[in-house]
């Protein structure tokens, strides 16, 4: 898959040999459109690493672990997700909007004394993200970050974009506050998708050893998905761990 840069150089080398080779107009309108849907596909789809390094899932992993992400917390439903969590033994990882912890501080407590692992969502979520410049992001990011120490009394390292959006601004961000951007290879689309059975089904047919699963603690669907998946993973006998066990990488520093 090409990267941003190189689709930028190829375009370019595209470009003049176009212009030597005195190419009709619509040849240049094809080579435009071509860079246009590149990069608009790479902005989207963050396991692609089009503009930033991601890590989307642990392929070299041979026992049966996974790691399960949730977005967008904490939430009143995060409580009803850590009573499940709790009971099926699974540790996971909540990538927290700042504004959230705000709101619910003695949740985002809770998720750590039960040693689970928190990563940075930004700020605010907000949906313009993939039109901020390079200094809103690194804004967004640290004041996360600066929240985030209060509770873990350490420098948190890893990160999750809103929505899986990236971009030129939002890999100098990181590069910046050299975070770790954290993707996913099993996307549940349970924000999109209604019935409880479908989302259920498709994380079941992603499921792999050193697969990370995307879900949102936002809803009592999302729970009631929860349970039944992890239902599926204990009778598979599957262990749900952290993002950084599963990843061997570094979730803070001290």
């Amino acid at each position: 898959m090409l990267k941003h840069k190189n689709s930028i150089v190829l375009c370019l080398i595209l470009f003049f040999a176009l212009i030597v080779f005195n190419a009709g107009w619509g040849y240049f309108v094809l080579l435009f459109l071509f860079f246009l849907g590149m990069t608009s596909w790479g902005s989207f789809d963050i396991r692609l690493e089009y503009f930033v390094k991601t890590f989307n899932s642990n392929p070299l992993e041979k026992n049966k672990r996974i790691a399960l992400t949730f977005d967008d917390g904490p939430h009143e439903m995060t409580i009803e997700v850590l009573d499940l969590l709790k009971k099926y033994n699974a540790k996971a990882t909540f990538f927290c909007i700042g504004t959230q912890i705000e709101k619910y501080p003695e949740i985002l407590k809770r998720i750590l004394a039960e040693g689970h692992l928190v990563g940075n969502h930004t700020y605010t979520h907000s949906k313009s993200i993939g039109f901020f410049s390079t200094e809103k992001v690194i804004e967004e990011i640290k004041k996360t970050n600066t929240i985030l120490a209060q509770f873990t009394n350490q420098d948190n390292l890893l990160f999750r974009p809103p929505f899986g959006v990236t971009n030129p601004n939002i890999a100098k961000a990181v590069s910046v506050l050299n975070q770790k951007v954290i993707g996913w290879n099993v996307r549940s689309l349970d924000t999109v998708i209604q019935e409880e059975d479908k989302i259920l089904n498709r994380i079941i047919k992603g499921t792999a050893p050193g697969a990370i699963v995307l879900m949102h603690d936002t809803s009592i669907k999302t729970v009631h998905v929860l349970e039944q998946l992890l239902l599926f993973l204990h009778s598979e006998s599957y262990e749900m761990v952290t993002v950084d066990q599963l990843l061997n990488i570094a979730a803070y520093e001290n």
